[in-house]
C-alpha cells in the first residue's frame, strides 16, 4: 500500500498536509464551541505535516518519482477536471441557493479525484483516502442535519482529519 518512491510519500504528506489545514479551516465557519481548540491542533498537525513532508520530497526527489513525463500529463487533466468540477459545481451550489452545500460537493469531487490517482501514481493507499474523503463527502450533510450543524463544520473537519491521518501515514512511509 506504500507509495513506489519516497519522494511520492513525501509530496502527499506535504499536500495533504496543505489541503488538511484548508478543510479545518473551512470547518472554523460556523463550529460547535468545542470543536474549536481540536480545529486548531488539526491545523497545526497539518502544518506540520505540510513542512516535513516538503522538506523530506526536496531532498528526495532525484531519487526518482513516479510522476515522469507520461504521468505527468494525465495528472494534470486529472487535477484540472477536478478545479473545473469543483468550480463549476459550487458556482451552480450558490446560484441555486445551496450555499451551504459547497464544501460537500468539493470533499466529493476531491475524494474521487484521488482513485484514478492511485493507480497512476503507483500509491494504493490514496484509494484509501479517496474513500474517507468521499464517505465524509457523502454522509457529512445528513450528520449535519441530524445534529443541527453546519455542513462546513462536519465536513471540514471530517475530510481535514482524513487528509491529516493520510499526510502522516504517507509521512511514516517516507521517513521510515
Amino acid at each position: 500500500m506504500d507509495a513506489e518512491f519516497t519522494a511520492n510519500a513525501a509530496a502527499t504528506a506535504a499536500i495533504f498536509g496543505v489541503f488538511g489545514i484548508v478543510w479545518f479551516g473551512w470547518a472554523q465557519e460556523a463550529p460547535p464551541r468545542p470543536w474549536r481548540p481540536w480545529l486548531g491542533v488539526g491545523s497545526v498537525l497539518s502544518l506540520a505535516a505540510a513542512i516535513v513532508g516538503g522538506i523530506v520530497t526536496a531532498r528526495t526527489w532525484g531519487e526518482g518519482s513516479s510522476v515522469d513525463e507520461r504521468t505527468g500529463p494525465v495528472f494534470g487533466v486529472i487535477v484540472l477536471i477536478e478545479v473545473v468540477l469543483c468550480a463549476a459545481g459550487a458556482i451552480w451550489l450558490r446560484r441555486a441557493g445551496r450555499t451551504p452545500l459547497v464544501p460537500a460537493w468539493i470533499a466529493l469531487i476531491v475524494g474521487l479525484h484521488f482513485f484514478p490517482l492511485a493507480p497512476l501514481l503507483k500509491y494504493p493507499a490514496l484509494a484509501i483516502w479517496a474513500a474517507l474523503v468521499t464517505l465524509v463527502a457523502l454522509v457529512g450533510v445528513a450528520v449535519a442535519r441530524r445534529f443541527d450543524l453546519a455542513p462546513s463544520a462536519v465536513v471540514g473537519a471530517g475530510a481535514g482529519m482524513a487528509l491529516l491521518a493520510g499526510a502522516a501515514t504517507a509521512l511514516v512511509h517516507a521517513l521510515t
